[in-house]
């Protein structure tokens, strides 16, 4: 479960400049390291420590050659990724050149277990403002529970 705090930030542009906006963010970020990752790979599966850092190491450079050939990859069950370079839109077609285009680009495209884990995630906001709010709910319901046993029950 990955659990959210509630900060207060001023809005920088936007027709809302300069207004206080609150917004959730982590309350600390998971993040794994390559040694965690070869770690874990070591302990599932009968490859050594070695074997699973040359075979890091040799994706890597797979990938590399990839996005500079400007490809795309598939990595089976987990993504695929391809290189994109857009163009700018010039006016006339003669301006067209190396200048229109923009920086490249990876995009990712996960694959369906991936973007089914990502559906799956659960997450709490810890919101005291909510909270406070939730306890007064709850103490206007047993003031009115209270008042209706106070009445008695009405014979007709």
């Amino acid at each position: 479960m990955i659990s959210f705090k509630v900060i207060e930030s001023v809005l920088r542009i936007g027709p809302r400049q300069g207004q206080k906006a609150y917004s959730a963010v982590p309350k600390s970020v998971n993040k794994f390291s390559s040694s965690w990752l070869v770690d874990r790979i070591v302990r599932e599966t009968s490859l050594s420590e070695g074997d699973v850092r040359n075979v890091l190491i040799t994706l890597k450079n797979i990938t590399k050659e990839v996005v500079m050939l400007g490809g795309s990859l598939d990595l089976g069950d987990i993504f695929s990724f391809r290189t994109s370079i857009p163009s700018k839109m010039e006016k006339n077609e003669k301006d067209v050149c190396a200048e229109s285009l923009k920086y490249p680009r990876i995009i990712v495209t996960w694959k369906e277990p991936i973007r089914k884990a990502l559906k799956d995630i659960q997450f709490e906001v810890d919101n005291p403002a909510r909270r406070k709010q939730k306890e007064k709910r709850k103490e206007k319901e047993k003031e009115q529970e209270k008042g209706k046993e106070e009445n008695g029950p009405v014979v007709g």
